[in-house]
Order: C-alpha cells, then sequence, then structure tokens
C-alpha cells in the first residue's frame, strides 16, 4: 500500500493524534539491557545510538535524559517521498514557537515536543489541518 503525496490531502486528512505518557531520548553505547519492545525510535549515530523511549522504562534503566516530550502522531498514511508535509507542520509550530522533532516512519509522521507544549501543538496542527 502506498501513502499520499498530495500535500493538501496529507494537511486536510492529517489528524494528529496525541499518545498517552512522557518520552525521552537517551543514548547509550548498545542495546544489552533494553527489551526492543520498549523501544519507540531507535537511530545510529557515530558517537552514540540514540533511543526514544517512554520516561518510566529510561528512568527503571537509569539512563540520562535532558529532554521529556509528548508524542504526537499524524495518522494520515504519508508516502517518504511525500513533498512539504515536514515543512509545514514545522513551520506550523514555529509560529507558535514550539520546537519539534520529526521521526518519519513508513506509515506515520511522529512529532516530539516538549512536555509542556504538547496541548498548544494539537491545537496548532489542527488548526493547519483545517479541523
Amino acid at each position: 500500500m502506498h501513502g499520499e503525496t498530495n500535500l493538501n490531502t496529507l494537511l486536510k486528512n492529517m489528524t494528529p493524534l496525541l499518545n498517552e505518557g512522557d518520552y525521552v531520548y537517551c543514548t547509550a553505547n548498545g542495546l544489552i539491557d533494553i527489551n526492543t519492545k520498549d523501544i519507540i525510535g531507535l537511530f545510529k549515530e557515530p558517537e552514540a545510538v540514540t533511543i526514544i523511549l517512554k520516561k518510566e522504562i529510561a528512568d527503571r534503566l537509569c539512563l540520562k535524559y535532558e529532554y521529556i516530550a509528548a508524542w504526537i502522531t499524524l495518522t494520515v498514511h504519508s508516502s517518504l517521498a511525500a513533498t512539504g508535509l515536514t515543512a509545514a507542520f514545522a513551520n506550523a509550530l514555529a509560529i507558535e514557537g514550539i520546537s519539534c522533532n520529526v521521526v518519519a516512519a513508513y506509515y506515520h509522521d511522529h512529532i516530539f515536543v516538549a512536555r509542556d507544549d504538547a496541548e498548544r501543538a494539537m491545537r496548532a496542527l489542527k488548526k493547519l489541518s483545517g479541523n
């Protein structure tokens, strides 16, 4: 199944969903003590592996973090080849003074914003989609 590429359709149907919980970005040299079922996101960089986890899991594993985020999923199935979606929602959030960290997965785009900005981010995204 192919994802949507038309920007207007993506914006109209993005339907942001605020996932429950607090999420954090941690770094590690490996994943030996981390159950892969607990990992929300993972990216290997030269310096370390970046792992996105629920805050409670990071706390239990005594992993350090500096940023507590809310996780918003755009429920529209966007194509990895779509042009302009990330720029559109990042700009809408920037206008509101909200920083965002984006993870594009196969089916959906995922936006991590500071926990305290979650509700404002949802309002900005819904406004962008015309809802």
